[in-house]
């Protein structure tokens, strides 16, 4: 019984490596292309991920509205692709006010419940992962559609993607290791305090090495590292939140070895926007709080 057991994980633990593996390379050759591929490879992981959250959600009497959420996020995208970043409020007051009427019209009970989270499906999975948009295009003065670009935005996702990476291979090692305190019972009962802090150190000793391919200087790389490691993981157990409330386990079962695409890139959608605000207003020279303070110097 005890060699079938360990059979069987080890098949798993293949299943899961080789899973992992051609993701990570379709979504390398995604951020390389930038432009369109990316685009396009974002709008699939989001309308896929966009059906998990619902059935997740329908578990719990549940009923957002998946063709909104979906409309939205592909808004937001078309938005930031084409840097009309002036209508981003416009789509948000009517998107939260189309929440409304379609429940009002065409929805079922409990209709604010419906309304919460359809709102909750295309900020959180709409809104927050298209940032990885906004990252691409760092450094770049016009809209790339074909030609690939290796333009600062490039390395800085680059130097994003390889911290989450990073975070998870350092979890999942130290975890099953040396975890023994739990990290969150409740919540997310395999996840350990050790798991969690050694994820994090091995980011941030990946991200040190930041400052051979970005400009960013050795405090930056890592500050980086430290910010991107603590919100990957975040986000991972804000995931665990909503499967454990709805009473899952997994978001799905499309990806072998890993659950759903919910699973699978659920440190993304927190540390991605985390990521962009901090490398755009901190980083490189920008420090949005030092200009604050010398334009409130200046007006004394």
């Amino acid at each position: 019984m005890e060699n079938n057991n360990d059979e069987f994980n080890k098949k798993n633990r293949c299943t899961r490596f080789i899973t992992g593996f051609v993701i990570s390379l379709v979504a390398l050759v995604c951020f390389l292309s930038g432009g369109i591929p990316l685009f396009c490879f974002l709008m699939v992981v989001l309308f896929l991920a966009a059906k998990e959250y619902v059935q997740i959600l329908r578990n719990k009497g549940f009923h957002p509205s998946l063709s909104l959420i979906c409309a939205t996020s592909l808004v937001f995208g078309l938005l930031i692709f084409f840097r009309r970043f002036d209508l981003v409020p416009c789509v948000l007051s009517f998107a939260i006010m189309a929440s409304f009427l379609i429940v009002l019209f065409m929805g079922r009970q409990p209709y604010i419940a419906n309304v919460a989270t359809t709102a909750l499906g295309f900020m959180y999975g709409g809104w927050l992962p298209c940032h990885i948009l906004l990252l691409r295009q760092m450094g770049s003065d016009s809209v790339n559609f074909f030609v690939p670009g290796a333009n600062a935005g490039l390395y800085l996702l680059l130097y994003v993607f390889l911290i989450i990476v990073a975070t998870d291979i350092g979890a999942y090692y130290f975890g099953s290791k040396f975890g023994r305190i739990k990290l969150s019972k409740v919540i997310s009962p395999k996840k350990t305090v050790e798991g969690a802090v050694g994820g994090g150190l091995f980011a941030v000793f990946v991200a040190a090495f930041g400052v051979f391919y970005t400009n960013l200087t050795p405090v930056e790389a890592i500050i980086g590292g430290v910010l991107i490691t603590t919100f990957a993981q975040l986000g991972d157990l804000s995931e665990s939140l909503i499967k454990r409330d709805a009473g899952v386990k997994d978001s799905s079962n499309i990806l072998p070895g890993h659950g759903g695409l919910l699973d699978r890139t659920d440190s993304y959608v927190f540390a991605l926007p985390v990521a962009y605000y901090y490398l755009a207003c901190f980083t490189g020279g920008n420090n949005i709080v030092v200009d604050f303070i010398t334009y409130l110097a200046k007006g004394v």
